[in-house]
């Protein structure tokens, strides 16, 4: 007799770049999801991002698979600009793109006005957490999915869906945030580019490296976010998990390199009732995302055929730092 099969959330995986579309294709993505290179999305950096023809061939590309594709502009237009992000909502609704991905009140406004027929998906950077702010945006907007922020432990998850209003998308992989998203200041301060607004967090043009009495000092605008000792390795400098010395001892005063992953956890990640898990990581290689979400493909199929999701330890090189973590998933805090 064949084993049981259980329903499955979708597998939300990263584009940065056509390269890593069709790597996210053809390792299993049920859907990928992409920005245009503008300030429109929240990984506005050099060498990322979809210009019109490569989306519309990544759109042809990923179709033909049966694989959906998501279009983030989830930035916020600064007042009366909001013209690019007009465009970027359009361009995504006449390339075929099967749900854009929104964080802003006048662009969810805009798009379900001009584009009634094009899926609305609340982004992360709302920041919407409970109830009364899923419902919002639902009865206003009718956005058909929000993407919860990293701040929800699996019961409070498996609370909201229990009401299901909407269907609702979770992190499983890549790297977090200490700030809640969408409320973003450090990178604000330091270089006066915003996340959430440029779309860029510790910009590459605010980055430098030296070398000074046997140290490698990495430096973000005018702070050094990290020393480090001649042949180790220093991370990208970015302010959140620099290292800071306070009261005379140097370490990472708000948090360390480390990323998601939940892979140990898919069975407890499904029984929540989300209807989709996301891997982060627009900002990496093709190398990464084939890896990462062949991975996830495995566990998630052998799962829905009732079967124990392999899991190992392939994944542990391709983390923030080497370092994982459950995240709030798990937290025993409140």
């Amino acid at each position: 007799m064949p084993a049981m099969r259980t329903a499955i959330p979708e597998l939300i995986c990263p584009a940065g770049t056509p390269a890593a579309l069709r790597a996210a294709v053809e390792a299993g993505a049920d859907a990928v999801y992409l920005g245009f290179r503008d300030a429109t999305n929240a990984r506005n950096f050099p060498g990322l991002n979809f210009d019109e023809g490569e989306f519309r061939e990544g759109v042809d590309f990923a179709h033909t698979r049966a694989c959906k594709v998501f279009v983030a502009i989830n930035t916020f237009p600064p007042a009366r600009r909001s013209g690019p992000w007009h465009e970027a909502v359009d361009r995504a609704a006449d390339g075929g793109a099967d749900a854009v991905i929104l964080a802003d009140v006048s662009l969810l406004d805009y798009a379900a006005t001009r584009h009634p027929n094009l899926r609305r998906h609340l982004s992360v950077q709302a920041s919407a957490s409970n109830m009364d702010a899923i419902r919002f945006y639902q009865e206003a907007f009718g956005v058909a999915r929000v993407v919860l922020p990293r701040v929800l432990t699996l019961a409070e998850i498996t609370a909201l869906n229990r009401q299901a209003i909407v269907e609702t998308e979770i992190f499983a992989f890549g790297g977090l945030c200490v700030m809640a998203e969408g409320r973003c200041a450090l990178s604000s301060y330091a270089t006066g580019q915003s996340p959430n607004t440029n779309g860029v967090c510790s910009p590459a043009s605010h980055v430098r490296y030296e070398q000074r009495n046997g140290k490698l000092i990495s430096r973000l605008g005018k702070f050094i976010i990290d020393k480090v000792g001649d042949g180790i390795s220093a991370g990208y400098p970015t302010l959140c998990k620099g290292r800071f010395v306070a009261d005379g001892c140097a370490g990472h005063l708000f948090e360390e390199p480390t990323s998601l992953d939940a892979i140990g956890m898919l069975p407890k990640l499904v029984a929540t009732g989300a209807r989709a898990l996301k891997i982060e990581g627009r900002q990496r290689g093709r190398t990464y995302v084939a890896r990462v979400v062949a991975t996830f493909r495995q566990a998630l199929d052998a799962l829905a055929n009732g079967e124990t999701p392999p899991h190992d330890n392939t994944l542990d090189t391709l983390t923030e730092g080497q370092r994982k973590t459950s995240g709030a998933y798990m937290k025993s805090w409140q």
